[in-house]
């Protein structure tokens, strides 16, 4: 009779539900803290212009614009570019920075600097390696652009070379 009136004994079972989120917490944050050191790459340091750069006299800049065949303004500038170095030049990246009223930069772009060849019946803007330029010799470059921005102050904009391919 002691089984009816007396409650039988229930096993406590210990709330294992904080720990097991405790354990899942620590093992995301020690997964993250892991993945961060092993992506981790080291800081870039801010590289200047090849060395060569310095190599390639920029002179006699010259601006026009044309419009193209859907009406669009497309605005140049020519200028003459002398080797001074004594390596051939095969490519040549240059950024122009144009600023605006208050001496502000209004647009950069990164280009490749083209020779102007005029053998044909008009000027014809090529690459460097259809026309490398050699040690010591001078070439009419152009810089073509498809747009400008509105708040250009149109004065000639800052051009260095910021990229050079060599042979």
């Amino acid at each position: 009779m002691g089984g009816l009136i007396q409650p039988t004994p229930v096993a406590a079972e210990r709330d294992s539900s904080r720990r097991t989120i405790a354990i899942a917490v620590a093992v995301v944050i020690a997964v993250a803290v892991i993945m961060a050191l092993l992506l981790r790459s080291q800081p870039k340091s801010a590289s200047g212009p090849p060395p060569y750069a310095t190599s390639l006299k920029l002179s006699d800049f010259k601006m026009s614009a044309a419009e193209n065949f859907v009406g669009a303004t497309v605005s140049y500038v020519d200028g003459t570019v002398t080797n001074a170095g004594g390596k051939t030049v095969t490519h040549a990246i240059v950024e122009a920075r144009f600023k605006d009223d208050m001496g502000q930069l209004a647009q950069r772009e990164e280009i490749p600097m083209q020779v102007l060849k005029t053998s044909g019946p008009y000027p014809e803007a090529v690459d460097f390696s259809v026309s490398p330029l050699g040690p010591g010799q001078s070439q009419t470059f152009r810089l073509t652009f498809e747009s400008i921005s509105a708040q250009w102050n149109r004065q000639y904009p800052d051009i260095k070379v910021t990229n050079v391919g060599l042979k």
